[in-house]
């Protein structure tokens, strides 16, 4: 074996809180996450890759209960627009549950620092890396939240420029994502969307080609 493997049970947790990781939007309200817990999770998160190590995560911590229900009602808002934009499907979007916003134990928003044009280490022809990097950190949260038995719900239905306003970023700063987190009842077998109907996670084999693009009939490699 590998001298820098870890053994086979640590390999094996490792695999298990991938595969049952969960998208969550369902929260026991009235819970609190110890804030040792909260910490570690963050590090977790922090411990991420960045590219050319800029490290363009920020995290606000909402605390306060009004900001909390001011957030809601920006997602809500987009709600019923997204609805609106999927035309035939918009009731049946209505009908999910696509937040735990009022009943998570806490909330957090990821953003994009400020100042990211000064990084060009990885991003003159990549300029998204610094959205690839906040992913990675965010998953890593993600993860280690499962492993402490929390679920994590990643929220994306909501208008940047206005959470952004909400929250007195600076100018060059970016919100990707607002965290439901907290003690959860269950986690399912299976994807949430799965689950309501709404959509099936597709295999493997669909996403995985060899020297050149699934759909290319070319028998022959670019010169």
């Amino acid at each position: 074996m590998n001298q820098h493997a870890f053994d086979v049970e640590e390999r094996r947790a490792v695999y298990r809180v991938i595969a049952e990781r969960r998208d969550m939007r369902r929260f026991l309200p009235g819970t609190q996450i110890p804030e040792d817990m909260l910490v570690r999770l963050l590090q977790a998160a922090h411990a991420a890759p960045s590219v050319g190590l800029m490290q363009p995560w920020r995290f606000v911590r909402i605390t306060d209960d009004r900001l909390r229900a001011r957030i809601h009602d920006l997602v809500d808002e987009e709600r019923v627009r997204t609805a609106e934009a999927l035309g035939p499907r918009g009731e049946e979007f209505l009908a999910l549950k696509v937040e735990g916003i009022l009943e998570c134990a806490e909330l957090l928003v990821v953003a994009l620092g400020e100042g990211r044009h000064e990084h060009v280490f990885g991003r003159r022809t990549l300029p998204h890396m610094d959205l690839a990097s906040v992913s990675c950190a965010i998953q890593n949260l993600w993860l280690a939240a499962r492993a402490e038995g929390l679920g994590m719900g990643w929220v994306s239905i909501f208008e940047p420029d206005s959470l952004a306003e909400l929250l007195y970023m600076p100018n060059g700063a970016e919100p990707v994502a607002i965290l439901c987190l907290g003690p959860v009842p269950e986690f399912p077998d299976r994807p949430q969307l799965e689950i309501d109907e709404w959509t099936t996670g597709r295999p493997l084999t669909e996403f995985v080609a060899e020297n050149r693009w699934p759909s290319s009939t070319s028998a022959e490699l670019p010169t």
